[in-house]
């Protein structure tokens, strides 16, 4: 028997009308921010990858889905949504569009090679945003306050928004540096990833999963102390909007996220719930990228995103209790008697279905009961029953399914009885 795939999952239907909601909420909810959609390839380039998201990232260096095409070129299949969001604002370049910055927004399935645990698949789907053309602290805010508003549109109130500043290029070369100085004695006692990365990414010895109780760690620099006074007055700025709008937030300098192109702002939106069982804490995450466009050979631009997981959040729902207003009902279902009542409601249903009535009958030759059955399982707000007598009378009982309650309409005048 032929199995799904380790990582992957079905969507099924008693689930997709929830996917459907909070796709068409994310949607709505752009709009109030007049983003855009922008769909990129779900593969792309390795090359995009690897210069964009960074070489000595978990992600290049394990986590790719990468295969060569017939052409013996080497393609990935996206693990974030952001290197191809960049890749298509240079080649298509939308610097030179009139209206700046460029604020867009992707949802759609990622993929990466990594242990499968709750709420984690090696497909999954992210819904992510980039504004792209501004290097303003106010853009920064509205950013974090925007994904917030995204969680608590949902219901969710057990959440903590996280911050840090990464700074500038400068800041984070002395850091960088500092960090060298600092682990180098006892980098021997830490894992082969964060040897590795010593001097390529130390930094992201910060985010270690495996090392990141060790006291070096705990003990380790902080960014915050080799911000340059720009870098600081950038950070200052972003978190005095914050307050402006109303925003809680918390301040871990720890916090680095685990991606090469990230400079200045930076911040995670986790759950704060003590009940939480904790298989999931961080649900969102993103900041500034100042040099990604110029490292993939784009202009000078600046920008800053959020990318957030689609299963995560349904996770968060489920732990908060949260049910969703989804409408599942429909309109009617068709009880027929007898091969021309059944003929007959074919011919009907179309018309219906045409004329934006939401309608089915029974395919499996049910006794009445049995159709009726069928009714209530589809949540019918209304039914009727065909044979032989209505169709000479052109008339038919229609039933209210929440009150019992019916009245006689003509089944020629059924569209226009749906319509007031």
């Amino acid at each position: 028997m032929i199995r799904i795939p380790r990582g992957t999952q079905d969507i099924l239907p008693e689930d997709s009308s929830k996917w459907r909601y909070i796709e068409n909420k994310l949607n709505e909810l752009m709009k109030l921010y007049n983003y855009k959609e922008i769909r990129t390839p779900i593969f792309e380039s390795t090359d995009l990858f690897a210069r964009g998201v960074g070489d000595s990232t978990d992600v290049v260096q394990k986590e790719m889905y990468t295969f060569k095409d017939k052409g013996d070129r080497s393609l990935t299949l996206r693990p974030e949504g952001t290197a191809a969001v960049v890749r298509s604002y240079i080649e298509n370049k939308m610097q030179g569009y009139p209206n700046q910055p460029i604020k867009l927004y992707y949802n759609g399935p990622m993929f990466r090679y990594e242990r499968k645990q709750k709420g984690r698949f090696r497909q999954f789907n992210q819904f992510g945003i980039e504004a792209i053309g501004a290097e303003n602290p106010s853009i920064d805010a509205e950013v974090l306050a925007m994904v917030m508003h995204i969680y608590e549109s949902f219901g969710l109130k057990h959440l903590k928004l996280v911050i840090n500043s990464i700074g500038d290029a400068n800041s984070r070369k002395e850091y960088n540096e500092a960090l060298v100085k600092h682990f180098e004695p006892v980098i021997d006692t830490f894992c082969e990833d964060c040897q590795s990365r010593l001097h390529t990414n130390p930094m992201r010895i910060l985010d270690c999963k495996i090392d990141r109780d060790k006291e070096a760690v705990k003990n380790a620099p902080r960014i915050t102390d080799y911000l340059n006074e720009s870098s600081k007055a950038y950070y200052e700025e972003v978190k005095s909007y914050l307050t402006d709008l109303g925003v809680d937030y918390v301040e871990d300098p720890n916090l680095v996220r685990g991606l090469d192109y990230y400079t200045h702002t930076a911040f995670e939106v986790m759950m704060d719930n003590p009940n939480y069982d904790g298989a999931i804490t961080t649900l969102c995450g993103g900041g500034r990228y100042n040099g990604l466009l110029e490292l993939l050979d784009g202009p000078s631009q600046t920008g800053i995103g959020f990318a957030l997981s689609i299963e995560r959040l349904l996770l968060a729902l489920e732990e908060e209790g949260i049910e969703l207003d989804i409408e599942e009902d429909f309109d009617l279902f068709i009880v027929t008697m007898g091969d021309e009542a059944e003929r007959y409601s074919v011919k009907l249903l179309n018309h219906l279905r045409k004329n934006g009535v939401k309608a089915d009958k029974d395919y499996l030759k049910r006794k009445i009961k049995g159709q009726m059955k069928q009714a209530d399982r589809l949540n019918a707000k209304y039914t009727i029953v065909i044979g032989d007598q209505e169709l000479e009378n052109n008339e038919i009982d229609i039933k209210n399914m929440a009150t019992g309650e019916s009245e006689k309409v003509k089944l020629d005048e059924l569209v226009q009885y749906f319509k007031k």
